[in-house]
Parts: C-alpha cells; sequence; structure tokens
C-alpha cells in the first residue's frame, strides 16, 4: 500500500527520532505547549512507546508566557508521565548573563542564552525542536540535523550534507545538534495531523474575544506586558493565535475559527505564513531570525 501525504510525513519524523535516539548521547525535547511540539510528542509516542521517552522535554520560559499554554504544558507532561525540565530567562537575569533596556523589553532573544545555559547544565548533545522550513526564510536553510559549534551557534555556510536522508550526528565536546523531524512538514500539515489524531492544543489557537490595538499592521494583546500607548484605540476583537510565544511579540489574527475544519480551511487560504503575519520581532532586519539563529537561538 501506498502511504499518504501525512503517513509518509509522519513515517520519516519517525525515523529521524529513532536515529537521533541511537546516535545521540543525551538528547532532549524541546516542548512549549505550541501546536509544532504537541505534533512531537505525538511523534515520540509513536516511536518509542510503551517505553519512556529516552530523552527529557526542556521549555525555556521567557516569564512572559501565557498562562494558558504553561498550563497546557504542565498538564500534558504530567499526563505522558515524561521528565518536564523548565528553565527560565529570569534564571539568567538573576546570574546576570541576561540584562534588558527595560523590565518590559521583550525577552524572546534571550532564550537564546537560557537555551545555551540550560544545554551546558545538563550536558544535552542534541536539542529537538519543532521548527518547519515554511515559517520564515532562515529556518528554510535549516538541515534537518542543524550543527552547532562551541558557543552554540549556527553558520549556514557550515552545514552537512544530508543525501539520501543520512544524518552526521558527530560532534566534539562542547557542540551540539538541533534536530528538527518535521522540517518538511507544513503549518497545514501540522493542522491536519492535529485533527486526524484528535491532539488536543491551548485554547488560544481557536477564535476568542481579546482587546487588542493595531500597531504596525499587526493586533497586539493587551497585556500587563503589552500596554496600549498614548492615543491607540483599544478594540475588543474576535481573533485566534497562530502561534503562541512570547507575549510581547506574538500578536492574533482575526479570526472566527473555532473548530479545526474552520482553522484547516483559514489555514488553506493563507497568504502569509504564521510568523509574518503574528509575530512582531521579525518585522525588523535588526531582529532578523537569521541573526538571532547565529546567537544561538532555536
Amino acid at each position: 500500500m501506498s502511504l499518504s501525504h501525512l503517513e509518509w510525513l509522519e513515517s520519516e519524523s519517525i525515523t529521524i527520532l529513532r536515529e537521533l535516539a541511537a546516535e545521540c548521547g543525551k538528547p532532549v525535547l524541546l516542548f512549549s505547549g505550541g501546536k509544532d511540539s504537541v505534533v512531537l510528542l505525538r511523534l515520540a509516542e509513536k516511536a518509542f512507546r510503551p517505553e519512556r521517552f529516552p530523552f527529557p522535554l526542556l521549555h525555556i520560559d521567557t516569564g512572559h508566557n501565557f498562562p494558558e499554554v504553561i498550563a497546557f504544558r504542565d498538564r500534558r507532561a504530567e499526563q505522558l508521565g515524561e521528565t518536564l525540565i523548565v528553565r527560565t530567562v529570569e534564571d539568567s537575569m538573576a546570574r546576570g548573563t541576561v540584562r534588558l533596556r527595560s523590565p518590559l523589553d521583550s525577552r524572546n532573544a534571550a532564550q537564546s542564552v537560557t537555551l545555551l545555559e540550560a544545554m551546558t547544565e545538563h550536558g544535552f548533545d542534541a536539542g529537538i525542536g519543532g521548527a518547519r522550513r515554511d515559517e520564515e526564510k532562515a529556518r528554510a536553510k535549516e538541515r534537518i540535523v542543524s550543527f552547532r559549534d562551541e558557543w552554540g551557534q549556527w553558520d549556514p555556510k557550515n552545514q552537512r550534507p544530508e543525501l539520501w536522508s543520512l544524518y552526521n550526528t558527530r560532534v566534539h565536546p562542547g557542540e551540539h545538534l538541533r534536530v528538527f523531524p518535521i522540517s518538511n512538514w507544513t503549518e497545514l500539515d501540522v493542522w491536519r495531523y492535529i485533527e486526524r489524531e484528535g491532539l488536543e492544543v491551548p485554547s488560544l489557537y481557536f477564535s476568542h474575544l481579546r482587546q487588542v490595538v493595531r500597531r504596525n499592521g499587526l493586533l497586539l494583546p493587551i497585556t500587563p506586558f503589552t500596554p496600549a500607548a498614548q492615543g491607540e484605540q483599544i478594540e475588543t476583537v474576535a481573533v485566534r493565535f497562530r502561534t503562541v510565544g512570547d507575549i510581547t511579540c506574538t500578536c492574533p489574527v482575526a479570526s472566527e475559527a473555532q473548530t479545526l475544519s474552520q482553522i484547516l480551511r483559514e489555514t488553506a487560504q493563507a497568504t502569509l505564513t504564521e510568523r509574518g503575519a503574528t509575530r512582531m520581532d521579525d518585522q525588523t532586519s535588526e531582529a532578523s531570525m537569521e541573526r538571532r539563529k547565529k546567537e544561538g537561538y532555536f
């Protein structure tokens, strides 16, 4: 029997996870509670159950995450019975390795520091992430197995060939890998898989009423971390989130989609990528994804 598109993607991802577990000494799965990492968890279940995962889960918490997502993250890890390690940007701030200009500054880019500190602390040699190539042009340059040097930096010109789906996982002490098993998936594939598998996701992905202001062509949610500026008009709009990152840079989109079938229809018709449509920190070249990835970002 020939595999369907989703079955082919699932099979490839499971193969990558198993090969990683076989070849790397101490991997870790980056789990934020977002839809892509929810899919990663299901793939890990299919790859390794009934045994426990051969790696713990790790979340780098900025301290400015949506509470609904944090609650979902903790509940899902508990349901699976897997070890969840949480490290926070505030830990790095207390150590003096992260310094912000003001308390309300975005901590999103600072996650790179905390992630590298956590990798060193636990001796992880591979971090499994849910990044996909369709998200953003810098991520489109990624290999499935992405090499990082002893400083945690990514050099797009110094990556290993992956001919015939062969992956080189060798690293020297201090170096590590970022591995992206769903690189070849699209946002639509992710939602189709969530629907097929009956997976729970945070409620923020579905339409709800929220106070927002319009800023730089985006809908900025009004929160204690993102107050309205003087002269901005606060509106109550039906919105949903396509991605659920740090509150200070993650914006919703206007939407009436309250079911998975409605989200699938909306996603199929979208003309902007989820990051292009919702991430305020990706709107300027100064905070470009490629620059941050070279500094150690996910």
